[in-house]
């Protein structure tokens, strides 16, 4: 059964995609929030279609922390960008007020890891990349895990102090430090997948990154209020805002976000079972 709605998404999608010629406010300046929950509601309504089982349907609860998570999560990354000043927001001034401006970001933010999530649970009804495995096993040291820890502690200062040069990193250097920490707590880590051989949730998570990335960037192109890159030392062909290579960092961006949410689930509960099957 397909959700109702699943409908509800397909219509703000449409309504918000439209919007982007006519520009009737309020709905172009909440470009965001509308069309990012469009899409929530529709990919989870097409997976529970699929598999009889969702996000939205069955794991409200978790749903839930994601969504605070995610704006938390997002808030950090603004605070960061604060100092490596890599992107900046143009138009906001079609905003009424900083509360209204605060609303939607707050809303915005709370998008991201549900949107990521969601994805790759659907990804996961057609058993992508089941029987994509390492050739050999691994052996997972505490020394390779403190080394990991250790690289994404340096990377994380190296890039305060030269941001324009290492920016990137900051995609990456967040993994590094809480996917082992998972790891050794038993939480579901990208590590442990490595460990067993199974390919299929690191690399479902690098897709949906990636097919994610490119959604936020083709809809912000068309925003008002949007977000523009500052890449001086970075530079190249675009595809709308984003330079060709920057959507290789969704990728890792996705592994970061799942060893952001297995991390503070771990501060809260005591479940070790992994999420995506």
């Amino acid at each position: 059964m397909f959700r109702k709605y699943g409908i509800l998404g397909i219509i703000l999608i449409l309504l918000v995609q439209l919007n982007f010629f006519f520009n009737i406010e309020p709905f172009a300046r909440w470009y965001f929030p509308l069309i990012w929950f469009g899409y929530i509601f529709l990919i989870d309504a097409i997976t529970y279609k699929l598999k009889n089982h969702s996000l939205l349907m069955n794991k409200p609860k978790q749903l839930l922390l994601m969504l605070i998570l995610s704006s938390l999560v997002w808030w950090m990354f603004e605070y960061v960008n604060y100092v490596l000043g890599n992107w900046q927001y143009v138009n906001i001034d079609v905003f009424t007020s900083k509360t209204e401006v605060l609303l939607f970001s707050w809303l915005s933010f709370a998008t991201v890891i549900p949107a990521v999530f969601e994805t790759v649970d659907l990804l996961r009804t057609i058993h992508l990349f089941d029987n994509v495995t390492l050739k050999r096993k691994h052996n997972i040291t505490k020394r390779f895990l403190y080394s990991m820890i250790g690289i994404g502690i340096v990377a994380s200062m190296f890039i305060m102090l030269f941001p324009k040069q290492l920016f990137p990193f900051i995609w990456v250097s967040f993994y590094f430090i809480l996917d082992p920490l998972n790891y050794l707590h038993k939480q579901p880590s990208i590590i442990q997948h490595l460990k067993d051989r199974k390919l299929a949730i690191p690399l479902t998570l690098f897709i949906a990154g990636i097919g994610c990335g490119v959604l936020w960037e083709f809809w912000n192109f068309w925003a008002l209020p949007k977000w523009m890159y500052v890449l001086p030392a970075w530079t190249g062909p675009k595809l709308f805002e984003m330079p060709l290579w920057g959507y290789l960092g969704y990728g890792p961006f996705a592994w970061e976000l799942y060893a952001m949410y297995y991390f503070v689930r771990n501060l809260f509960s005591k479940k070790k079972t992994e999420f995506f099957t």
